[in-house]
């Protein structure tokens, strides 16, 4: 009998759940760290979490700026900070892994990270700052987000009030962590995308159309996508279970 316990932890002040099979709390392990989507927070995502770390990895799940422990508000208050939110997570990203680093409590360097919605979207920008990444999931997020900031600013309510510069300023530095434009920093690391095709949030065109793109490439040759199909923003415990699949077939190679 596989027991999982849910530890909630600080990471230099940042509020995250560990998820770690109990026999195993002190062992070296492969670390993943997943993170959820908009409006979210880490509580949202144990059954993804309590799936990956049935496969024998240390899990950790943070909030992300403005979302969980760390909102002093609705998230929806702070649309126009969508990316600035993904950045910051970026930026923590390697607090986490030094944590854990620190202790001799990762397996070798074998670090990997999940996520669903602008959490997926913040696997796809990780995964290209970070070469020491191991392989990463996608779930319902995109590789594109220059393209996906566009829609999400053309239809956001009240944007023409909104100052020209301080969109720009927002948007500025989204060319550095778009995959689809650094798109040899994959460099045949395992990735796998998951996306439903009637997706009403993300849209699910822009991940197929990068995959498609892709194929081919030796810097994609580990680069894998499934979809399903009439399946909207929202995913299945099937989805769940074909990724912490992914992450297991990834570490033992």
């Amino acid at each position: 009998m596989i027991m999982i316990s849910i530890i909630h932890k600080k990471c230099q002040g940042l509020p995250y759940l560990e998820l770690i099979e109990e026999n195993k709390k002190d062992q070296s392990l492969p670390l993943i760290v997943f993170y959820h989507g908009w409006t979210g927070r880490k509580e949202n995502n144990l059954t993804q979490g309590y799936e990956i770390a049935k496969k024998g990895f240390r899990v950790v799940m943070p909030d992300a700026l403005f979302h969980g422990e760390r909102a002093e508000d609705p998230a929806e208050n702070h649309q126009l900070q969508f990316w600035q939110i993904i950045e910051k997570s970026i930026e923590e990203f390697p607090k986490f892994v030094k944590l854990y680093a620190d202790q001799g409590l990762i397996d070798g360097d074998n670090v990997a990270v999940g996520g669903l919605s602008m959490g997926g979207i913040t696997v796809c920008a990780l995964f290209t700052v970070y070469p020491w990444i191991k392989n990463a999931v996608c779930l319902e997020g995109t590789p594109n987000p220059v393209a996906f900031a566009k829609i999400l600013v053309d239809n956001l309510p009240g944007i023409e009030d909104v100052p020209q510069e301080y969109i720009h300023e927002q948007l500025a530095g989204l060319n550095q962590i778009d995959m689809s434009l650094n798109r040899e920093k994959i460099a045949g690391r395992p990735l796998h995308f998951w996306h439903g095709t009637a997706d009403d949030m993300v849209p699910y065109n822009l991940t197929k159309k990068f995959f498609d793109e892709i194929q081919g490439k030796d810097f994609a040759k580990n680069v894998t996508m499934t979809t399903t199909p009439g399946a909207g923003h929202k995913v299945s415990y099937e989805t769940t279970v074909e990724m912490a699949d992914k992450f297991a077939e990834y570490f033992a190679k």
